[in-house]
């Protein structure tokens, strides 16, 4: 293996940049290893995180015990009735509620509480034929439809549309008139209604879900038809076809009530909810309180269902998508550490950000994702945040605009922007703070813009949410924004949607919109990974023209040093939620002071000879959970001893503008110990 630099002769600038032009990534394991904010949301969705999730939201709580209670109260209303529901007794005909019949009784003396009972069963059974017709027939020609496209998307619209063009009150009375007091005849004829509008809401999600990459990759894959559409679309298109169906249940509730109330339900002396609603409609002057119990019961019932419903679908959306949410307000606990770093760049105040003991926890639980990250960026300078993948560098990338994905939350520290402080801030003061004065560019740039949009419209809502600009004069300011970041044709651009431009071309797209305010501070999150070589030195070198020209600083998240060394001024090194060095980007490379990022350089491809393994770092970053109680690279470091494990390495101070979290610093460039 060809020998480092040595420590005594620093590279210059362009030395570094040479000798990294060809890395892409800084380790094999770098690709391989899990950001920590996707292993703690990894491990909260297991089977039962739905139920859980569920039971621990009261409004879901109390609608499921409503079902539950009407349900069991219904089909097992011949063992639970308090009385005869069919025994007369003239000389307690409307009667209110009291310790004898509890809900009162009707015209003729009749137990009001054990007719509601036993009238449920027809209503309950009725809208459980017609949802499991709707949703069975609906949904799988739905999903079909969306998946396979063509001949049979074309049939089964073409039939939906025929079908629904058919009045369905008229289809229910022929099918009453054929069974005459059959409502369940009845009810299996509205379920295969019923399932037209669930297939064109399962058949437009399918639709929106087929063409994302995930898909294409199970295909890819050769994995078959069924198994994609059971795995991955189905769990995806959930959220809509569980309110679909929660609608269905409730409007076939209704439905069966209002055949009762129109007498097509069962025949004297069996009843039904809607032949009670008609006898308390027909005594409603003489005896009122006959149409409340009903009622309220038919109500209730209907609006549970719904609040089901709603509650499924968010929860369904929340595991799945994972989207970024605002970060709550900074509570910080009695128990936050305390970590005795301080910011790399000059005193306090001095920097335009500061960063001082972040942590940023995920969950009920609080599982430390981050923890004590303290550092500062002045103004114009390129400050580069590495590491692999599980590191904490994109979360905390995310903290600084408050832009944790669901469950995390700002639980230490603070994040002083201009001498104000970021992390304590209401959502309102954040927000105006965000494309004005930080703006973000997120790591997937395609699924940072709306495809519903064109790119006029989307880099437009920016510039008349930044400078105000509507009409001729926003046109203008977003075919200057386009050109500015040098795509051709910005005029031709602003009318494509983006779908139809390229992965450099889309990253460009977004650079505009973070640039439509002017931000003093620019957060780029890996911009570069997904574009080959060609488009990620036009890139770079766009961010180093902009930030040139603007006085703009840049904190630039990524796991390869060849960026870093092309564009950085300083990179902090991260390693499980924890900064472990940082130091001027020359010195970094001339002689590190961590093991981390000694084996991280070891690894670059450049150094390789003929024959001979490239280096590469065993193991991988451990999950927030399992983080130990001393050096959290122990296990992985070369040069560990008993006592890295003891307790918690403090970041030491081995020379000016430098910082290391390890007791080793002396041994570390001796390559004592390392493979080769």
């Amino acid at each position: 293996m060809t020998p480092k630099p040595s420590p005594t002769k620093a590279p210059t600038r362009r030395d570094v940049t040479v000798s990294l032009a060809t890395v892409t990534n800084s380790s094999p394991a770098v690709g391989s290893a899990r950001s920590a904010e996707d292993r703690v949301l990894s491990s909260r969705r297991s089977p039962g995180t739905i139920v859980r999730l569920l039971l621990r939201r009261p409004v879901a709580v109390i609608s499921l015990l409503w079902i539950a209670l009407v349900s069991i109260a219904s089909f097992a209303a011949p063992l639970l009735m308090p009385r005869d529901p069919y025994e007369t007794n003239l000389s307690k005909a409307y009667q209110g509620p009291s310790l004898e019949n509890l809900l009162g009784t009707d015209q003729l003396g009749r137990d009001l509480l054990s007719r509601l009972m036993i009238g449920g069963v027809e209503p309950l059974s009725g809208a459980a034929v017609a949802l499991s017709i709707a949703v069975v027939v609906g949904a799988t020609a739905g999903i079909l439809a969306g998946y396979l496209g063509g001949v049979f998307d074309w049939v089964s619209s073409r039939w939906v549309e025929i079908s629904m063009a058919m009045p369905g009150l008229i289809v229910l009375l022929v099918v009453l008139a054929v069974f005459p007091g059959n409502t369940m005849a009845a009810m299996v004829a509205y379920g295969f209604l019923i399932a037209n509008p669930v297939y064109r809401v399962v058949r437009a999600a399918t639709f929106a879900v087929t063409p994302e990459l995930h898909v294409d990759a199970a295909k890819s894959a050769g994995l078959g038809a069924l198994r994609i559409l059971r795995r991955h679309i189905l769990p995806r298109i959930m959220g809509p076809l569980i309110v679909q169906a929660t609608l269905v249940a409730g409007v076939s509730i209704l439905l069966n009530t209002g055949l009762g109330f129109l007498g097509f339900g069962p025949k004297p002396p069996a009843t039904s909810w809607g032949a009670l609603i008609t006898e308390a409609s027909q005594l409603i002057v003489i005896h009122p309180w006959m149409l409340v119990p009903t009622g309220f019961v038919i109500i209730l019932t209907v609006l549970a269902l719904h609040s089901i419903g709603d509650t499924v679908r968010d929860i369904t959306n929340e595991r799945w998508a994972g989207m970024p949410r605002r970060a709550r307000r900074r509570q910080v606990p009695a128990e936050a550490a305390v970590v005795d770093q301080q910011p790399v760049a000059g005193p306090e105040g001095s920097a335009l950000l500061e960063v001082r003991d972040l942590t940023v926890a995920f969950g009920d639980d609080r599982v430390r994702v981050v923890e004590g990250v303290s550092f500062a960026v002045n103004a114009g300078e390129i400050v580069g945040l590495v590491g692999e993948s599980g590191c904490g560098k994109s979360v905390t990338g995310r903290a600084l605009v408050r832009l944790l994905a669901e469950g995390g939350e700002i639980v230490g520290g603070s994040i002083r922007f201009d001498g104000k402080d970021i992390a304590s801030m209401s959502e309102r003061e954040v927000n105006a703070l965000r494309g004005s004065e930080i703006s973000y560019i997120s790591q997937d740039p395609m699924m940072a813009l709306d495809p519903s949009f064109t790119i006029g419209t989307l880099v437009g809502e920016a510039v008349q949410r930044q400078e105000g600009l509507r009409g001729s004069a926003q046109k203008q300011r977003v075919l200057e924004l386009l050109a500015a970041v040098k795509l051709r044709g910005p005029e031709e651009t602003m009318r494509r949607y983006p779908h139809q431009i390229s992965g450099g071309m889309a990253q460009r797209v977004i650079i505009a919109r973070a640039l439509a305010g002017r931000p003093r501070l620019l957060i780029a999150d890996e911009p570069t990974t997904a574009l080959d070589v060609t488009v990620q030195a036009e890139i770079l070198d766009l961010l180093r023209e902009f930030q040139s020209r603007f006085g703009m600083a840049i904190i630039f998240v990524t796991h390869d040093w060849g960026v870093v060394a092309d564009i950085c001024e300083r990179a902090i090194v991260m390693y499980a939620g924890q900064i472990v060095e940082a130091a001027p980007i020359l010195d970094i490379f001339a002689a590190p002071k961590h093991p981390y990022t000694e084996g991280l350089e070891a690894s670059n491809p450049h150094h390789a000879t003929r024959g001979v393994p490239l280096p590469a770092l065993a193991g991988s970053v451990p999950a927030p959970r399992d983080w130990p109680t001393g050096c959290r690279f122990a296990a992985r470091c070369p040069y560990a001893t008993p006592d890295c494990k003891e307790a918690p390495i403090p970041l030491l101070s081995p020379g000016p503008e430098r910082l290391s979290r390890c007791i080793h610093i002396e041994r570390v460039g001796t390559r004592e110990g390392v493979t080769k």
